[in-house]
Formats: structure tokens, C-alpha cells, sequence
């Protein structure tokens, strides 16, 4: 049966919101903010547990094979605000097998990944607005889920609202191999609670 929950532990996250926030804040209209990193877990009756997030390099802007694949097929099918080398992510082969070796060590597999979307439809230049970015994945998140075929795909979505960042979070399977444009199937977010400190009461 294919997983239909995830499983978040209290603060398992907070490397990952706390990089978003930074980059967020970093961004101008021509150089988005961009964040990204792999999910390490365990596969747990109906659903995923995230157990661990791990950062990766990031060859989008700098490895040739990468840049002739956006030309030759990202960009045209897409859209030219990918030729933003900021757009995008694309983690460095060698340090995957890293991260898979090590979480295999511990127990644990690689569930899939999780990336910022930004409110770029507000914040963006006017010619990249047309696109209202949300949690929810766009047809290039579609587009590498299904090449990526990793069974968790999260994508955390920050805004700015009177002054403030508020965020928001969707998780997805990737699309179906036999019907590519049927898009993706929502899994559901399960957050765990703190645990309680409870003291014992002392009896007389």
C-alpha cells in the first residue's frame, strides 16, 4: 500500500524553516530565494516519519550538464524564467550517495526532499507574477517529482503578511508513472505534540 501520511516530530524541521527564513530575507525581485534539502526517515505502517533533514550542494548554476539540460529542455518547456539560475535546484550527485550511505547506516532511507516556494507572485518582478506560487506544486515540481521518484515531496510555502512571515506546508507523491498529467496525490501532515513534563506529585 502506498504511503498516505507523513509523520513530523516536534522541531524536526527547524533547520530547514530556519534556512528559508534566512534566504527570504536575503532575496531581491532578481535573485529569489531558494532553499532545499533531503529527507531522511522511515517507512511506518500507512504513512513516512521524517526523522532527519540534511543539506546538500546545490550544481544548478555550475555544473555544464545541468545548464545544457535547462536550456535544451526546462526552459522551452516551462517557461524563460528558468534560465534564472537561481530557479531550480539540482543536488550534487556524489553527496546524494553520501547522505543515502550515511542515513543507510543509521537505519534510515531517503524519503525525498523538501524546497521553499516563495510568494513570488507578490514580491517577484512583474514579468515572473503570472504564476501564483503557493504550498502546491507547480508544473516543474511536477516535472522532477516524477524524474526524482521519491515517494515524499514537501514544499514549504512562506508569505508576508502585515509585516510579519507566515508559512504554510504540502506534502505530495509524485505523479503516477502510467498517467503523468493526472498530478500529484496529497499525503496527509501529522504533527506530534511535545511531551508533556509531568512532575509526580509527592503523597503523605
Amino acid at each position: 500500500m502506498s504511503p498516505r501520511l507523513v509523520l513530523l516530530a516536534p522541531g524536526v524541521l527547524s533547520d530547514f524553516l530556519a534556512d528559508a527564513q534566512r534566504e527570504y530575507a536575503a532575496c531581491t525581485p532578481e535573485l529569489p530565494p531558494r532553499s532545499w534539502a533531503v529527507l531522511l526517515g522511515r517507512f511506518v505502517e500507512d504513512g513516512m516519519r521524517v526523522e532527519r533533514v540534511r543539506f546538500a550542494t546545490n550544481i544548478r548554476e555550475t555544473d555544464e550538464a545541468v545548464l545544457q539540460e535547462f536550456d535544451a529542455a526546462i526552459i522551452p518547456r516551462f517557461g524563460a524564467c528558468y534560465a534564472n539560475g537561481r530557479r531550480g535546484y539540482w543536488c550534487e550527485p556524489r553527496e546524494l550517495l553520501r547522505i543515502t550511505a550515511e542515513a543507510e547506516a543509521e537505519g534510515l532511507e531517503v524519503l525525498g526532499s523538501i524546497h521553499l516556494h516563495p510568494d513570488w507572485h507578490r514580491i517577484g518582478p512583474p514579468h515572473e507574477r503570472g504564476l501564483r506560487v503557493s504550498q502546491e506544486p507547480t508544473p516543474m515540481d511536477r516535472h522532477l517529482f516524477q524524474g526524482a521518484g521519491w515517494p515524499l515531496n514537501m514544499i514549504l510555502y512562506l508569505e508576508r503578511r502585515e509585516g510579519r512571515l507566515y508559512h504554510a506546508l504540502g506534502a505530495w507523491a509524485p505523479p503516477d508513472a502510467a498517467a503523468p498529467d493526472a498530478g500529484c496525490r496529497a499525503l496527509g501532515l501529522h504533527f506530534g505534540m511535545p511531551e508533556l513534563q509531568v512532575k509526580a506529585s509527592g503523597v503523605r
